[in-house]
């Protein structure tokens, strides 16, 4: 695994900036994002309730993006559901990536009965299907909110990461760096943080953004099915109450259409941001799309 990224974080930033990947995918990304920023600014949150603007009417200069069924601006909703959606790939993300590469790390290092330990632990969350499991929790705690949604996915989303993690390290702390360190004196957890975790670091940022596409699809997924956050607005939620309103049957295309079209290219975005920083963390990847 190549340490670029933390020996030279300048030519890192330079080679991620020339990956067209990663910089469409950027683009895109904060593109969707400013625009809900903007949103949350300059439209009413006052028009996100029932009744503020006459009921179906398409996108025009009175809405923007059209209002819904109930008189709702949709660009209102939207300026709530983006940043919802990525509050939970973040936060999902974020909990994945730690609690695997804490798992990963300290199964590969130590061995021994840890590691048989934990290689059980991780080869049992990996056989669960994760997304039963997280449907009948989210059918239990109805009503949750966007942070709790986000935990309950998270706390799915580690073993993936903790199996590439321990076979890296398995292949790691075998080189002679990781012998000197022993040799100096350094404890177990400080060669994981000081020696090992730099030379993993350009494969978690990958990881953690698929684990954050991941997120906002498990996220998704089970809004569309009515277990999401019901009291809060995500692009899921967006495309549950537009099906729940019959939005398809009465042609209110903009309803349904504005959040999936969202949804794709906030995919878009993260896939090539996540292709970009494979391609610039692995040389060989690297010189194959040269």
């Amino acid at each position: 695994m190549a340490t670029v990224a933390l020996r030279r974080p300048k030519k890192f930033l330079r080679l991620l900036l020339e990956n067209q990947k990663f910089t469409i995918g950027m683009v895109i990304f904060l593109t969707l994002f400013v625009l809900a920023i903007f949103a949350n600014f300059f439209i009413e949150t006052g028009k996100r309730t029932s009744g503020s603007l006459t009921p179906r009417q398409p996108p025009g200069e009175t809405a923007l993006l059209g209002s819904d069924s109930l008189g709702r601006s949709i660009a209102s909703q939207m300026g709530e559901a983006v940043p919802n959606s990525l509050q939970v790939g973040l936060i999902a993300a974020f909990l994945g990536t730690t609690i695997g590469a804490l798992i990963g790390f300290s199964s590969g290092y130590f061995g021994g009965v840890v590691d048989g330990v934990l290689r059980i632990l991780i080869d049992v969350f990996l056989s669960v299907p994760s997304l039963l499991f997280l449907i009948l929790i989210a059918s239990l705690l109805r009503g949750v909110s966007v942070q709790v949604m986000a935990i309950i996915i998270g706390l799915f989303a580690w073993a993936w990461p903790a199996r590439q993690v321990r076979a890296q390290v398995l292949s790691l702390k075998e080189r002679g760096f990781v012998q000197v360190s022993r040799l100096s004196g350094m404890s177990g957890l400080e060669i994981i943080f000081r020696e090992l975790m730099p030379h993993m670091l350009p494969w978690l940022g990958a990881n953690f953004v698929n684990a954050f596409i991941a997120a906002i699809l498990a996220e998704s997924g089970l809004s569309i099915l009515g277990l999401g956050p019901q009291r809060e607005m995500t692009l899921g939620m967006m495309i549950y109450w537009a099906l729940s309103y019959g939005a398809l049957l009465q042609n209110q295309w903009w309803w349904w259409f504005i959040p999936v079209i969202t949804l794709m290219a906030l995919f878009l975005a993260l896939y090539l941001i996540h292709i970009g920083l494979e391609e610039v963390s692995n040389p060989r990847l690297r010189q194959q799309g040269a």
